[in-house]
């Protein structure tokens, strides 16, 4: 086809594959999109959007041509999209002189995108508008098309060897130019610039791309990271978007925000309640979405890792590194960290309590251990044993310090609110100690907090300004910050980046959270004797099953109710790997924050003294006060995770209860009619015989009447009200409703008639053997009475 017939048909076919933004249109569903279920589509699909594919083909024919595609700010992230309708430029140079104001006639605002730009916008925000789409079989995100294709992109434009592959192209001079500078469509107010140099240039809308030639090398990979940051990372509230801002920034917007009126360029300015509502947009990830962040995370640690030593001399170095080398240095400070810090503390304090959470704790965990992804690698020899963390690794610890402790404080609270039974949030538990717990990495990040905690020194006001906010504004190869040597400074401006000057630090190996570690550490422990318990109680259960159980022979408790966990399903073997877990989570924690022996004994001492003489039954935390025991915190965490309970028994009249599963409903209340009907009709005659003081007037006594009731009821004007019956002698039948007693009648009379007894003497024997069990239970066993007499 030719240029102008691609033109008008690129966007359509955009669309068609990665879905429209509204997400109403699917396109290909790259998400769901599996070799193992669809092979022939998958294939084909991967071959089209390879890098080295048609459609990228397209693309840089298009791209020579300069053409441009409309994209909707209203389908941007909320904190973009708000700060662009306020006519506020965000920082990142993505959209810098590409903010397009609608004609006569037109519906809003569009960023005017090169087609590399257009295609990867598409590509990127495909996994958040498309997250509803229709799935008719179990899809492995790790194995779907789309995450290959994110897997394919990063390797081709961020490579770990090499250099990044030219562009194909028809023209005879080889390489696609970069995107060249465009005149302003409309002016806007910038923040985020603290050089005057920086905002002049911006101001000027100058693209990053060209600000030195040498970055025609890799203005691919720029684009594409800024691109997938912004997609994926940039979410968050008003108040976090705030708090990224430094204090002249807001000024500055605040005055422009006094000066603007409502009939600049024909687009009336957001109220304050519009724009609130358009920042805090309603964010929830998913698990695919965590996943395909994650696998950015290791490849950008693989990619920054690769890096070359730097030479000797200063002057070498400064006429040697390459454009991509240089990229590689400064690719997790300036592109990722504050976004990444933003979108991880969102999910720890918004993702549900349960064991999706793991997506979110290994991306986590991944971001902290760069080490993991070098390129030197232990000997086979030693894989087995703990690797000591290198010194080299000091640097990037302190420069990612809240990453390690705050987050860390995070996870102990969000751990202190689940039930670590289960075993797979044993696993988690036992997964983030064992990563704090590697040799010199809690020593590393001591010595940050350190850093940190020293005396402030006098800074001139223009470099302090500078690296309170690293995040600078264009490209990074258009101003290099001057090399900073105080590392307790480095260490400062990270925090102060993040959190705001006015925060309010929480030390790690502090009180406050060495406390919430000794809390964790006690709930393991009640953890593990929980587990143990529901073991002992399901061997018990196991070993108890027989022909006869099933007809309800076994003793049985009306009162109890067993608080069951997912281990009675899982089986013995998962008891086994949480108890493990655990064990092990238990001792790392120990390593990390110096717990000594006596430490754990007195806790686990705490956590038996509430075990009654079998060690299985354990009543929840609380405390003896005037009024009877009062629920700790602890206790009521116990109660509605299912780890503990009181033993609640019910206090009223027998006859009254509810109706339980091994009854005859029917029959339940049939009897209770018929045995109301007998207690009415002979209640004087009962009580003349229980008033006897010979053997008749014992037997009477002992079973047909209540002593413990009648007192309970004597005393109880709450239970007195709710129930209206005679509580002296009284028939009670509705034992016959058990269905255990049901079979047992059809038992007998089969086995009577088997031996040629009619029925009515099976009765009689019947009726004698009861009345010799009444007797007996009455001279030898008066203190005991039979369940359902």
């Amino acid at each position: 086809f030719s240029l102008k017939e691609l033109h008008g048909i690129f966007p359509w076919l955009v669309e068609s594959i990665f879905g429209s933004l509204d997400g109403i249109i699917v396109g290909w569903n790259l998400r769901c999109l599996q070799g193992r279920t669809n092979p022939n589509e998958y294939s084909v699909a991967l071959d089209f959007l390879d890098p080295s594919g048609p459609m990228m083909k397209l693309v840089y024919k298009l791209q020579a041509e300069e053409y441009r595609y409309d994209f909707p700010v209203s389908y941007l992230p909320g904190p973009v999209k708000a700060s662009i309708q306020e006519q506020v430029l965000p920082e990142c140079s993505l959209y810098h002189n590409k903010v397009q104001f609608p004609s006569a006639g037109g519906l809003g605002l569009n960023l005017a995108l090169n087609p590399f730009e257009y295609y990867m916008f598409y590509f990127a925000i495909s996994l958040i508008t498309q997250k509803n789409s229709p799935v008719t079989h179990h899809v492995s995100p790790s194995n779907s098309a789309y995450f290959i294709l994110v897997d394919t992109y990063l390797k081709c434009f961020l490579p770990t060897e090499g250099s990044v592959l030219p562009p194909p192209s028809s023209n005879p001079g080889g390489a696609i130019p970069s995107p060249t500078p465009r005149s302003p469509a409309v002016p806007f107010s910038s923040y985020g610039m603290h050089h005057t140099s920086l905002l002049k240039r911006h101001i000027a809308h100058q693209p990053s791309v060209n600000a030195d030639p040498a970055s025609q090398e890799i203005w691919r990979s720029e684009t594409l990271l800024q691109i997938f940051v912004e997609m994926w990372l940039h979410h968050y509230s008003l108040e976090m978007y705030q708090k990224m801002q430094s204090p002249h920034v807001k000024l500055e917007v605040l005055h422009y925000r006094l000066s603007i009126s409502s009939k600049h360029h024909g687009s009336p300015a957001q109220s304050s309640y519009q724009a609130l509502h358009a920042y805090q947009e309603s964010f929830k990830p998913t698990e695919e979405h965590v996943l395909v962040v994650r696998l950015l995370v290791k490849h950008l640690h693989a990619f920054s890792n690769s890096l070359k030593p730097e030479p000797l001399s200063p002057s070498a170095h400064s006429h040697t590194a390459s454009p991509l080398e240089e990229f590689k240095r400064v690719v997790i400070p300036r592109f990722v960290q504050e976004k990444l810090y933003i979108f991880l503390q969102h999910c720890f304090g918004h993702w549900p309590l349960d064991a999706s959470f793991r997506a979110v704790l290994e991306m986590w965990l991944s971001y902290l251990q760069p080490w993991r992804y070098a390129p030197e690698k232990p000997p086979q020899s030693t894989e087995s044993l703990p690797r000591s963390v290198s010194e080299k690794w000091a640097a990037f610890i302190q420069e990612n310090l809240l990453m390690y402790t705050k987050l860390f404080v995070g996870f102990l609270n969000r751990a202190l609110r689940t039930d670590l039974v289960s075993p797979k949030n044993a696993l988690m538990v036992f997964r983030v100690a064992k990563v704090f717990a590697q040799p010199n990495l809690a020593e590393m990040i001591l010595k940050g907090e350190q850093l940190f905690l020293e005396p402030e020194l006098v800074i001139p006001h223009r470099q302090h300004r500078l690296f309170m906010s690293p995040t600078l504004g264009g490209s990074f190869l258009s101003s290099r910050s001057p090399a900073v040597t105080d590392a307790s400074f480095k260490v400062k401006s990270h925090v102060y980046s993040l959190e705001g000057q006015d925060f309010q630090y929480k030390q790690m190996f502090g009180t406050e959270v060495r406390n919430l570690v000794l809390k964790l550490a006690q709930l393991i422990c009640q953890a593990q004797q929980t587990a143990k318990s529901i073991s002992d109680h399901s061997a018990e259960t196991m070993a108890s099953q027989s022909f006869f159980s099933w007809f309800r022979f076994a003793p049985s408790d009306m009162n109890g109710s067993y608080t069951g966990n997912d281990l009675d399903e899982i089986g013995q073997d998962s008891i086994k790997k949480t108890d493990e877990y655990l064990e092990k989570a238990l001792e790392y924690l120990c390593q990390i924050f110096k717990l000594s022996e006596a430490q754990l004994t007195q806790m686990m001492m705490k956590c038996g003294t509430a075990q009654d003489e079998n060690g299985k039954k354990q009543l929840p935390d609380c405390i003896a006060s005037e009024n009877g025991l009062i629920l700790t915190p602890l206790g009521r965490y116990q109660i509605i995770n299912g780890l503990r309970r009181f033993e609640v028994q019910y206090q009223g009249d027998t006859e009254l209860q509810p109706i339980r599963s091994y009854e005859n409903a029917a029959l339940v209340r049939l009897l209770f009619r018929l045995s109301s009907v007998l207690n009415e009709r002979f209640a004087d005659q009962m009580e003349v015989l229980c008033s006897r003081e010979d053997f008749v007037g014992r037997l009477c006594r002992y079973h047909l009447t209540n002593p413990h009731l009648a007192q309970k009821i004597r005393y109880s004007p709450v239970v007195r009200d709710r129930t209206s019956q005679n509580w002296g002698p009284r028939i009670s039948l509705r034992f016959l409703a058990s269905y255990r007693t049901l079979i047992s009648l059809l038992m007998i009379y089969f086995l009577a008639s088997w031996f040629y007894i009619g029925p009515v003497g099976c009765t009689f024997i019947i009726l004698i053997g009861y009345f010799l069990y009444a007797v007996i239970m009455t001279f030898f066993f008066e203190g005991w009475k039979p369940h359902g007499h």
